[in-house]
């Protein structure tokens, strides 16, 4: 199953590695393929010294987590986006939030879901009629369900 992920889930992520969301997509990944936006590793990168300050991660430890998490996901280019991907997705987040429409753009080109934490983004899109997002207990759901399955499947 192809997800996409919003930046605050890789944030959210990276913050707290033992929540919902970081053990999602570390022991996730099983069960996953995670996208996300190529630009987004520079945004974390940018706020590196806010993510320090908010755990009290040493050096060390923001790098292993960064790539802890980072190494889950696939980065992808925007360039490979096409102007339709681009264009729809502009479409589909005006009104809502217009920061979101690559992650939206990609979304469509993978044919994936959108896994985000944001209610006013997913209620907005549902009112457009786009269906393609997960919330984190949906997704969790999901995962729980895949284990189960696989577990069956040992025995």
């Amino acid at each position: 199953m192809k997800i996409v992920v919003d930046s605050n889930i890789v944030f959210s992520a990276i913050l707290n590695t033992k929540s919902k969301v970081g053990q999602l997509i570390i022991n996730g990944s099983k069960y996953f393929d995670f996208y996300t936006v190529g630009l987004l590793k520079d945004e974390i990168s940018k706020h590196k010294d806010k993510i320090l300050d908010l755990t009290n991660y040493t050096e060390d430890q923001f790098v292993d987590t960064f790539h802890l998490i980072t190494s889950r996901l696939v980065f992808v280019d925007d360039i490979l986006l096409t102007d339709n991907d681009l264009n729809k997705a502009i479409d589909l987040v005006s009104g809502i939030d217009p920061d979101d429409a690559l992650f939206i753009a990609l979304t469509n080109h993978l044919v994936a879901n959108l896994w985000t934490g944001d209610r006013r983004l997913i209620n907005g899109l549902k009112k457009k009629g786009y269906l393609r997002t997960l919330t984190t207990d949906e997704l969790y759901e999901i995962f729980l369900n895949k284990q189960l399955t696989t577990r069956r499947k040992r025995k």
